[in-house]
């Protein structure tokens, strides 16, 4: 019975080092941090800079914005990113309207608006997109934020393809004249 209590003791005193051990809940401190991201994120846009828009990405990083593919890897995403600072029109800037971070603390995503200003290739006019947004962060091994998915969907609808009945239809009108 002596072994037991002593047993349990043991264990009780045990259990309560390991809960004093735990982490300091960091959450809002990681709130802060992506909040601070993308303050800055948002003013390396201003400047044009794509090796430092680059910077917030990690290197297995997705990319994916309206009208273009999948954009995989760093890289390959600064390549986009200093065509798309080339273009003397363009600007973009987003807002965060939730941040949410992981209890384990090393994945976060942010969720917001965003409004872009870019040259249309095709009529050389400025045009405006607004639309939505998705990043999701990962905390790397240094303690460092780092985008590793940024998604943005335009608030507008995507053009739609003509049904092939609307295409016989116009056809039609065409042949006769009207």
């Amino acid at each position: 019975m002596r072994r037991i209590a002593l047993f349990l003791g043991a264990t009780t005193i045990a259990l309560a080092a390991v809960a004093c051990n735990e982490p300091a809940d960091t959450h809002d401190a990681n709130v802060k941090a992506i909040k601070n991201i993308e303050t800055q994120w948002n003013q390396d846009y201003v400047q044009k800079d794509a090796d430092k828009l680059a910077a917030h990405f990690a290197e297995d990083a997705v990319l994916m914005a309206p009208g273009m593919a999948a954009i995989t890897g760093k890289d390959a995403i600064r390549t986009s990113l200093t065509q798309m600072t080339s273009d003397p029109a363009m600007a973009l800037s987003f807002q965060a309207s939730k941040v949410e971070v992981a209890k384990s603390g090393d994945l976060a995503y942010t969720e917001g608006s965003y409004s872009l200003n870019v040259t249309d290739p095709a009529t050389k006019k400025v045009i405006h997109v607004h639309g939505g947004y998705v990043t999701v962060y990962r905390k790397q091994a240094g303690g460092t934020w780092r985008a590793v998915s940024d998604i943005a969907t335009p608030d507008a609808p995507p053009a739609t393809v003509p049904s092939a009945k609307a295409k016989k239809h116009a056809a039609a009108k065409k042949r006769h004249g009207r």
